[in-house]
């Protein structure tokens, strides 16, 4: 048995277990060990593709939602504020035609976490309408709560901390993508927190 490799898209390599060759140096499970470790390295790879990938379609549909509310729709006419929304919701109809999902497996403990980790988000985004200084001060206790190298000006959410050190590393990761996004939103309205 002997492990063959082929060319696919892109210069992507997949391995193949030719059973019909009984060359080789290795013993059969070291062979067999070498061709899983290949396997796991390529799904490894798949899912940081796939998790990107998912990531530009969020930031498509949120720059299609940025156009559809732009304050430049105001300077245009009734007739051009039209064409520009219906263009934006062809492409808005033809991105949503795109999905694309990894699946993170989880225990209770891991799901009630991100449960409350979420609670916490959703509490933030709804407190930006009534105070965006003090929601941009706590988004960046939250995001603190997910670093190494927290800014001493701001401190950290202890809850917060605690809850999101109950999820996966998946979804730690996924969640401080989304704390960065809130903050870049603050800087974007020019927020600064209390200092």
């Amino acid at each position: 048995m002997e492990v063959d490799v082929y060319s696919i898209a892109e210069g992507s390599r997949l391995p193949l277990i030719d059973e019909t060759t009984a060359l080789g140096t290795q013993a059969p499970k070291d062979r067999l060990i070498a061709v899983l470790d290949q396997v796991e390295m390529r799904v490894e790879r798949l899912r940081r593709d796939t998790v990107r990938i998912e990531e530009e379609r969020d930031s498509l549909l949120s720059t299609l939602d940025s156009v559809k509310h732009s304050e430049l729709l105001n300077d245009i006419s009734d007739c051009d504020q039209d064409d520009i929304k219906r263009y934006a919701e062809r492409i808005l109809a033809r991105a949503m035609t795109v999905e694309v999902a990894v699946r993170t497996d989880r225990d209770p403990q891991q799901e009630e976490a991100l449960h409350q980790v979420n609670m916490f988000i959703d509490q933030l985004v709804m407190s930006v309408h009534e105070d965006t200084v003090v929601a941009h001060t706590r988004c960046q206790t939250y995001m603190n709560a997910c670093t190494s190298q927290p800014d001493p000006c701001s401190g950290t959410d202890r809850n917060f901390e605690t809850a999101i050190l109950g999820c996966t590393l998946d979804d730690q990761k996924r969640i401080k993508k989304r704390l960065q996004g809130l903050l870049e939103y603050f800087a974007k309205l020019n927020v600064t927190s209390y200092s």
